[in-house]
């Protein structure tokens, strides 16, 4: 159990203290929960910090169930077996993915001024979460890295449940995962405190880190 998700990171960061100091390293969190998560890694390991801005597409019927999932680049993964469901419509598809379009569009204003993803070619990119559980977020997230053509990927999450952790370990060229449980049921059961995170929480994370870099 991690007590929250600040707890989560600076053990995470303990993982990955090899990495702290190196050139063309890059810490990207995905919003809202893993940015409170990156920050303590990318303190820790001296980086930059940015956030990859991915929406899940949700089931019609159960929005908590990920159909699939879509990146601030326009790439789109699909959970075959889920989108196999009754009615998940291509015209659903469609319809959710202009949505979240709309979505991301919002927070790339509000996180980076409408700034589209920093380059990331040939760097080492620490890509970072609260947790996983489908993984249909943090797939398109990997997905959309190799295509930025970064030099090396390292997935970084507090926990996984065993499917997913090793489906992540098999498209990252480091995988780092401190809970596995085999009796995994959410995320937020992994944590003694697991608020929602707002979005003036993930501004205030990310120019607090920015300032304090820039001194």
């Amino acid at each position: 159990m991690f007590k929250d998700r600040k707890d989560a990171g600076m053990q995470l960061a303990e993982k990955l203290a090899d990495f702290a100091g190196q050139q063309d390293i890059f810490v990207i969190a995905l919003p809202r929960g893993g940015v409170v998560t990156g920050v303590e890694i990318a303190n820790r390991l001296r980086a930059p910090l940015d956030v990859l801005i991915v929406r899940k597409i949700g089931h019609p019927w159960q929005p908590e169930l990920a159909v699939g999932a879509i990146s601030e680049t326009g790439f789109i993964v699909y959970n075959e077996d889920v989108v196999a469901s009754v009615g998940v419509t291509k015209n659903y598809l469609r319809g959710e993915a202009a949505r979240q379009r709309e979505e991301i569009a919002r927070r790339q204003r509000l996180y980076r001024g409408g700034q589209k993803l920093v380059n990331l070619r040939g760097k080492t990119v620490i890509l970072v979460d609260d947790g996983v559980a489908t993984g249909a977020t943090m797939k398109a997230a990997v997905e959309t890295l190799k295509r930025e053509q970064v030099g090396k990927l390292v997935v970084a999450v507090p926990v996984a449940p065993p499917g997913t952790a090793a489906e992540l370990q098999r498209m990252a060229d480091v995988f780092v995962c401190l809970n596995i449980p085999e009796d995994f049921m959410a995320v937020g059961n992994c944590y003694y405190e697991f608020p929602q995170v707002t979005d003036a929480e993930v501004v205030a994370l990310l120019g607090g880190y920015r300032e304090r870099a820039a001194a």
